[in-house]
């Protein structure tokens, strides 16, 4: 128990050491700014990358737009690319926000909204990939607190996850591709970009009109 204790603490330090030093280096108020990101990859090569996909899931995690990313990353690296990195960045944000929840802050969410937690958790923990493709492709709430309340339930970690990565794709390709005509100033990746997001409504809407859909925007409600 104390073993856990403290492996659980040291994460906690870990991480707001990070988020710490990034604030203080000003990195999260950098990630908005597109021509910085591209210098900075052009400055530094690969390097660049890995270090941009970790500064932007700890932004991520503290409830940063992952919008704010794929235009950056898509300005820097080009549509696809962008696209690509930008939803790695976003959905390690996911991963470490929902792990501290499980771990660390649980017990004390738990006590705060048990009756909300446990409606929530009733209707999420079967078909949990989809459930969480429809909170990301539709604006069912706060992607921080859908990730916060998701670590406390008993959902499946790996189909929650692969649900989330699957939903972030279509915006993260949206606002990447935009990022990328903005620097290319090619008006294909703009069309391309309204294609994606018209293909992101449909999807969006024919779940939102099944009974999954139905329950899920109950299970939100609930929880405001």
């Amino acid at each position: 128990m104390n073993i856990k204790l403290a492996v659980k603490l040291l994460g906690l330090l870990f991480i707001a050491i990070l988020v710490a030093v990034a604030f203080q280096q000003g990195f999260f108020q950098r990630l908005s700014d597109s021509q910085w990101v591209s210098d900075y990859v052009a400055q530094n090569g690969s390097r660049a990358i890995a270090e941009l996909v970790l500064m932007g899931a700890l932004f991520s995690c503290i409830g940063g737009p992952r919008q704010v990313l794929a235009f950056a990353f898509g300005y820097a690296l080009g549509g696809v690319n962008g696209a690509i990195f930008a939803t790695i960045s976003a959905l390690l944000g996911c991963i470490i926000l929902f792990y501290f929840s499980r771990f660390v802050f649980r017990e004390q969410i738990k006590r705060r909204f048990e009756h909300k937690l446990a409606k929530l958790e009733a209707l999420i923990i079967h078909k949990t990939w989809l459930k969480a493709l429809m909170f990301r492709l539709l604006p069912l709430g706060s992607n921080y607190i859908t990730n916060l309340l998701a670590g406390t339930t008993c959902v499946s970690p790996w189909q929650f996850f692969v649900g989330s990565g699957i939903g972030f794709l279509p915006q993260m390709f949206i606002f990447s591709f935009a990022g990328a005509g903005v620097s290319l100033s090619d008006a294909h990746h703009l069309q391309l970009s309204g294609g994606l997001f018209a293909l992101a409504l449909l999807i969006g809407i024919y779940l939102y009109r099944t009974r999954l859909g139905k329950e899920l925007n109950q299970a939100v409600k609930a929880d405001t």
